[in-house]
């Protein structure tokens, strides 16, 4: 395995770590408890910013930029769901 593959390996356990962690913080019982996740859960989720960080500043995780029109398009199609929330549609 080379820098890439150890680096995309570190983010992948840190993607899965952060979501079993977000999962914890929801059925967390005790405040205490839940204090503690909090704070292992930040501190996941700004090691995983990191590597990403870091493996998008090298050129391993790279993305397509998208053109302005599809853009849009894709804009006016999924502001169109928000007629079937509950509540009238309305998001803040």
């Amino acid at each position: 395995m080379n820098e890439r593959d150890f680096t995309n390996d570190m983010l992948s356990t840190e993607k899965y770590l952060t979501r079993s962690y977000a999962v914890a913080l929801h059925e967390a019982s005790h405040q205490h408890l839940y204090d503690d996740l909090l704070t292992i859960f930040n501190e996941t989720q700004h090691a995983q910013r990191r590597l990403f960080e870091l493996m998008f500043k090298k050129g391993w995780y790279a993305m397509d930029a998208e053109n302005e029109q599809k853009i849009q398009q894709s804009y006016q199609q999924h502001t169109g769901y928000t007629n079937q929330f509950p509540y009238s549609g309305n998001i803040q």
